[in-house]
Protein backbone atom coordinates (compact mmCIF):
# COMPACT_ATOMS: atom_id res chain seq x y z
CA UNK A 1 0.00 0.00 0.00
CA UNK A 2 1.26 3.51 -0.94
CA UNK A 3 -0.05 6.48 0.44
CA UNK A 4 1.26 10.37 -0.79
CA UNK A 5 0.65 12.35 2.61
CA UNK A 6 0.05 16.27 1.30
CA UNK A 7 0.08 17.49 5.05
CA UNK A 8 2.02 20.18 7.45
CA UNK A 9 5.29 19.08 9.14
CA UNK A 10 7.48 19.96 12.24
CA UNK A 11 10.95 19.42 13.41
CA UNK A 12 9.84 19.00 17.25
CA UNK A 13 6.85 17.02 18.09
CA UNK A 14 3.80 15.37 16.07
CA UNK A 15 1.38 16.82 13.34
CA UNK A 16 0.49 16.78 10.35
CA UNK A 17 2.90 14.06 8.28
CA UNK A 18 5.21 14.44 11.41
CA UNK A 19 1.80 12.49 13.29
CA UNK A 20 0.93 10.65 10.79
CA UNK A 21 4.04 9.08 8.61
CA UNK A 22 5.48 7.47 11.63
CA UNK A 23 1.93 5.02 12.36
CA UNK A 24 1.61 4.43 8.68
CA UNK A 25 5.25 2.96 7.75
CA UNK A 26 4.72 0.78 11.40
CA UNK A 27 1.45 -0.68 9.67
CA UNK A 28 3.72 -1.61 6.77
CA UNK A 29 2.53 1.27 4.44
CA UNK A 30 4.75 3.35 2.10
CA UNK A 31 4.21 6.68 2.47
CA UNK A 32 5.49 9.95 0.37
CA UNK A 33 4.92 13.31 2.53
CA UNK A 34 4.81 16.27 1.11
CA UNK A 35 4.97 19.55 3.28
CA UNK A 36 3.02 22.03 2.96
CA UNK A 37 4.96 23.90 6.36
CA UNK A 38 8.15 22.80 7.53
CA UNK A 39 7.77 24.77 11.51
CA UNK A 40 10.22 24.05 14.30
CA UNK A 41 7.39 22.92 16.35
CA UNK A 42 2.92 23.03 16.23
CA UNK A 43 1.24 26.27 16.81
CA UNK A 44 -0.27 25.41 19.74
CA UNK A 45 2.80 26.95 21.66
CA UNK A 46 2.07 30.27 20.34
CA UNK A 47 5.90 30.76 19.06
CA UNK A 48 7.50 29.21 16.44
CA UNK A 49 10.21 29.31 13.40
CA UNK A 50 10.24 27.80 9.63
CA UNK A 51 8.95 28.15 6.37
CA UNK A 52 5.38 27.90 4.96
CA UNK A 53 5.89 26.34 1.49
CA UNK A 54 4.51 28.16 -1.10
CA UNK A 55 2.11 26.54 -2.75
CA UNK A 56 4.06 26.41 -6.65
CA UNK A 57 6.87 24.05 -4.30
CA UNK A 58 4.19 22.02 -3.06
CA UNK A 59 3.31 21.45 -6.53
CA UNK A 60 6.89 21.03 -7.76
CA UNK A 61 7.19 18.60 -5.06
CA UNK A 62 4.29 16.46 -6.07
CA UNK A 63 5.41 16.90 -9.76
CA UNK A 64 8.67 15.72 -9.18
CA UNK A 65 7.01 12.48 -7.73
CA UNK A 66 4.50 11.92 -10.58
CA UNK A 67 7.59 12.23 -13.17
CA UNK A 68 9.42 8.88 -11.48
CA UNK A 69 6.02 7.60 -12.59
CA UNK A 70 4.97 6.68 -9.32
CA UNK A 71 1.12 7.88 -9.44
CA UNK A 72 -0.03 4.28 -10.77
CA UNK A 73 1.15 3.14 -7.27
CA UNK A 74 -0.60 5.50 -5.05
CA UNK A 75 -3.38 3.89 -2.98
CA UNK A 76 -5.01 7.13 -1.70
CA UNK A 77 -4.00 10.67 -1.14
CA UNK A 78 -4.41 11.55 2.37
CA UNK A 79 -4.68 15.59 3.05
CA UNK A 80 -4.85 17.13 6.93
CA UNK A 81 -4.77 21.04 7.64
CA UNK A 82 -4.75 22.76 4.29
CA UNK A 83 -3.47 26.80 5.13
CA UNK A 84 -5.05 28.25 2.21
CA UNK A 85 -6.88 28.28 -0.66
CA UNK A 86 -3.39 28.07 -3.26
CA UNK A 87 -2.68 24.91 -1.06
CA UNK A 88 -6.26 23.79 -1.88
CA UNK A 89 -5.87 24.17 -5.76
CA UNK A 90 -2.05 22.02 -5.52
CA UNK A 91 -3.98 19.03 -3.58
CA UNK A 92 -7.09 18.92 -5.62
CA UNK A 93 -4.99 18.87 -9.10
CA UNK A 94 -2.74 16.22 -7.37
CA UNK A 95 -6.02 14.00 -6.77
CA UNK A 96 -6.58 14.18 -10.47
CA UNK A 97 -3.66 13.55 -11.39
CA UNK A 98 -3.29 10.47 -9.30
CA UNK A 99 -7.26 9.24 -10.11
CA UNK A 100 -6.07 9.40 -13.86
CA UNK A 101 -3.36 7.02 -12.91
CA UNK A 102 -4.86 4.92 -10.64
CA UNK A 103 -8.49 5.20 -10.68
CA UNK A 104 -9.22 2.62 -8.16
CA UNK A 105 -7.06 5.46 -5.76
CA UNK A 106 -8.94 7.23 -2.77
CA UNK A 107 -8.72 10.66 -2.08
CA UNK A 108 -8.94 11.05 1.94
CA UNK A 109 -9.64 14.40 4.04
CA UNK A 110 -9.19 15.32 7.20
CA UNK A 111 -11.17 19.04 7.17
CA UNK A 112 -9.23 20.58 9.89
CA UNK A 113 -11.54 23.70 10.98
CA UNK A 114 -11.53 23.70 14.63
CA UNK A 115 -13.59 21.74 17.73
CA UNK A 116 -16.31 22.11 19.87
CA UNK A 117 -14.36 24.10 22.67
CA UNK A 118 -12.24 26.30 20.59
CA UNK A 119 -14.55 26.75 17.48
CA UNK A 120 -13.48 27.71 14.22
CA UNK A 121 -9.31 28.42 14.17
CA UNK A 122 -9.15 28.71 10.41
CA UNK A 123 -9.11 31.72 8.07
CA UNK A 124 -12.78 32.21 6.80
CA UNK A 125 -11.95 31.14 3.92
CA UNK A 126 -10.76 27.26 4.93
CA UNK A 127 -14.45 26.50 5.85
CA UNK A 128 -15.70 27.36 2.14
CA UNK A 129 -13.10 25.76 0.13
CA UNK A 130 -13.58 22.43 2.36
CA UNK A 131 -17.28 22.36 1.83
CA UNK A 132 -17.51 23.70 -1.86
CA UNK A 133 -14.74 21.89 -3.36
CA UNK A 134 -12.08 19.69 -1.17
CA UNK A 135 -15.25 17.68 0.67
CA UNK A 136 -17.12 17.83 -2.90
CA UNK A 137 -13.46 15.60 -4.61
CA UNK A 138 -12.88 13.45 -1.33
CA UNK A 139 -13.87 9.69 -1.51
CA UNK A 140 -13.18 9.30 2.14
CA UNK A 141 -13.59 12.35 5.14
CA UNK A 142 -12.96 12.46 8.67
CA UNK A 143 -14.17 15.25 10.85
CA UNK A 144 -14.90 16.02 14.47
CA UNK A 145 -18.27 16.68 15.62
CA UNK A 146 -17.69 20.03 15.45
CA UNK A 147 -16.47 20.21 11.74
CA UNK A 148 -18.99 17.86 10.48
CA UNK A 149 -21.90 19.99 11.93
CA UNK A 150 -19.99 22.94 10.37
CA UNK A 151 -19.96 21.04 6.90
CA UNK A 152 -23.58 20.68 6.96
CA UNK A 153 -25.04 23.46 8.58
CA UNK A 154 -26.35 21.41 11.27
CA UNK A 155 -25.94 20.98 15.14
CA UNK A 156 -25.69 17.15 15.57
CA UNK A 157 -26.12 15.99 19.30
CA UNK A 158 -27.48 12.74 19.45
CA UNK A 159 -26.57 9.35 17.47
CA UNK A 160 -29.59 10.00 15.56
CA UNK A 161 -28.67 13.67 14.60
CA UNK A 162 -24.91 12.91 14.18
CA UNK A 163 -26.13 10.29 11.40
CA UNK A 164 -28.46 12.80 9.72
CA UNK A 165 -25.22 14.90 9.73
CA UNK A 166 -23.43 12.40 7.93
CA UNK A 167 -26.20 11.90 5.16
CA UNK A 168 -26.32 15.35 4.77
CA UNK A 169 -21.98 14.97 3.94
CA UNK A 170 -22.33 12.04 2.07
CA UNK A 171 -24.58 13.55 -0.15
CA UNK A 172 -21.94 16.12 -1.06
CA UNK A 173 -19.47 13.48 -2.20
CA UNK A 174 -17.60 11.27 -0.25
CA UNK A 175 -18.86 7.60 0.20
CA UNK A 176 -17.22 7.03 3.71
CA UNK A 177 -17.22 9.59 6.99
CA UNK A 178 -15.73 9.10 10.24
CA UNK A 179 -16.57 11.04 12.65
CA UNK A 180 -13.61 11.04 15.27
CA UNK A 181 -15.17 12.36 18.22
CA UNK A 182 -18.91 11.96 18.88
CA UNK A 183 -20.32 13.64 22.07
CA UNK A 184 -23.75 13.08 22.99
CA UNK A 185 -25.75 14.12 26.30
CA UNK A 186 -27.13 10.63 27.09
CA UNK A 187 -23.76 8.71 26.37
CA UNK A 188 -22.06 6.94 29.82
CA UNK A 189 -19.95 9.77 31.85
CA UNK A 190 -16.22 10.24 30.96
CA UNK A 191 -16.72 8.41 27.56
CA UNK A 192 -16.42 9.74 24.11
CA UNK A 193 -17.30 7.68 21.19
CA UNK A 194 -16.56 7.46 17.02
CA UNK A 195 -18.46 6.70 14.76
CA UNK A 196 -17.83 5.54 10.81
CA UNK A 197 -20.34 5.34 8.32
CA UNK A 198 -20.60 3.75 4.24
CA UNK A 199 -23.40 3.31 2.06
CA UNK A 200 -23.60 -0.36 3.61
CA UNK A 201 -23.86 0.86 7.18
CA UNK A 202 -23.07 2.49 10.24
CA UNK A 203 -20.54 1.34 13.04
CA UNK A 204 -20.13 3.41 16.85
CA UNK A 205 -17.34 2.53 19.46
CA UNK A 206 -17.04 3.82 23.08
CA UNK A 207 -13.71 4.46 24.59
CA UNK A 208 -13.39 6.34 28.39
CA UNK A 209 -12.56 10.03 28.10
CA UNK A 210 -9.18 10.77 29.18
CA UNK A 211 -8.85 14.36 30.47
CA UNK A 212 -6.16 16.14 27.96
CA UNK A 213 -5.36 17.62 25.11
CA UNK A 214 -2.97 16.08 22.59
CA UNK A 215 -2.48 17.99 19.42
CA UNK A 216 -1.76 15.82 16.31
CA UNK A 217 -4.05 12.65 17.51
CA UNK A 218 -6.95 13.75 14.66
CA UNK A 219 -3.91 13.14 12.44
CA UNK A 220 -3.58 10.23 13.67
CA UNK A 221 -6.37 8.84 13.74
CA UNK A 222 -7.20 9.74 9.95
CA UNK A 223 -4.19 8.16 9.08
CA UNK A 224 -4.71 5.06 10.72
CA UNK A 225 -8.56 4.37 9.60
CA UNK A 226 -7.18 5.51 5.87
CA UNK A 227 -5.45 2.14 5.83
CA UNK A 228 -6.97 -0.39 7.91
CA UNK A 229 -9.76 0.40 5.83
CA UNK A 230 -7.78 0.66 2.97
CA UNK A 231 -6.08 -3.04 4.10
CA UNK A 232 -9.55 -4.62 4.91
CA UNK A 233 -12.24 -3.00 3.36
CA UNK A 234 -14.34 -3.43 6.71
CA UNK A 235 -15.52 -0.22 8.27
CA UNK A 236 -16.16 -1.85 11.76
CA UNK A 237 -12.59 -3.42 11.80
CA UNK A 238 -11.09 -0.15 10.65
CA UNK A 239 -12.76 1.54 13.09
CA UNK A 240 -12.45 -1.05 16.25
CA UNK A 241 -8.33 -0.84 14.82
CA UNK A 242 -8.30 2.85 15.08
CA UNK A 243 -9.86 3.55 18.08
CA UNK A 244 -7.63 0.94 20.23
CA UNK A 245 -4.28 2.29 18.99
CA UNK A 246 -5.40 6.20 19.47
CA UNK A 247 -6.48 5.25 23.16
CA UNK A 248 -3.37 3.33 23.83
CA UNK A 249 -1.16 6.45 22.34
CA UNK A 250 -3.11 8.90 24.40
CA UNK A 251 -2.94 6.99 27.46
CA UNK A 252 0.94 6.90 27.13
CA UNK A 253 1.68 10.19 26.17
CA UNK A 254 -1.13 11.12 29.54
CA UNK A 255 0.90 8.44 31.66
CA UNK A 256 4.12 10.33 30.27
CA UNK A 257 3.36 14.01 31.48
CA UNK A 258 4.57 14.98 27.96
CA UNK A 259 3.14 17.26 25.62
CA UNK A 260 4.12 15.79 22.58
CA UNK A 261 2.22 12.25 21.36
CA UNK A 262 4.44 9.50 22.36
CA UNK A 263 4.51 7.57 19.35
CA UNK A 264 7.53 5.97 19.49
CA UNK A 265 6.84 4.57 22.62
CA UNK A 266 3.50 3.76 21.27
CA UNK A 267 4.78 1.68 18.41
CA UNK A 268 3.57 -1.67 19.67
CA UNK A 269 0.12 -0.41 19.91
CA UNK A 270 0.30 1.17 16.66
CA UNK A 271 1.40 -1.60 14.54
CA UNK A 272 -0.91 -4.09 16.39
CA UNK A 273 -4.28 -2.77 17.73
CA UNK A 274 -5.49 -4.13 21.15
CA UNK A 275 -8.93 -4.09 20.00
CA UNK A 276 -9.97 -3.83 23.02
CA UNK A 277 -13.70 -1.87 22.68
CA UNK A 278 -16.48 -3.47 21.13
CA UNK A 279 -17.63 -1.81 17.66
CA UNK A 280 -21.50 -1.70 17.76
CA UNK A 281 -23.35 -1.79 14.38
CA UNK A 282 -26.16 0.77 14.72
CA UNK A 283 -27.50 -0.18 10.95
Amino acid sequence: MSILSIQSSVAYGHVGNSAAVFPLQRLGVEVWPVHTVHFSNHTGYGEWRGPLMPADDVRAVIQGVEERGAFPAVDAVLSGYQGGEEIGDVILDAVARVKAANPDAIYACDPVMGNAKSGCFVHPAIPVLLRERVVPAADLITPNQFELGFLTGTEPRSIEDTLESVELARAMGPSTVLVTSVERPDAAEDTIEMMAVTGDGAWIVQTPRLPMKANGSGDVTAALFTAHLLETGDPGVALGRTASSVFDLLQTTLESGERELQLVQSQQALAEPRMQFEVTRLR
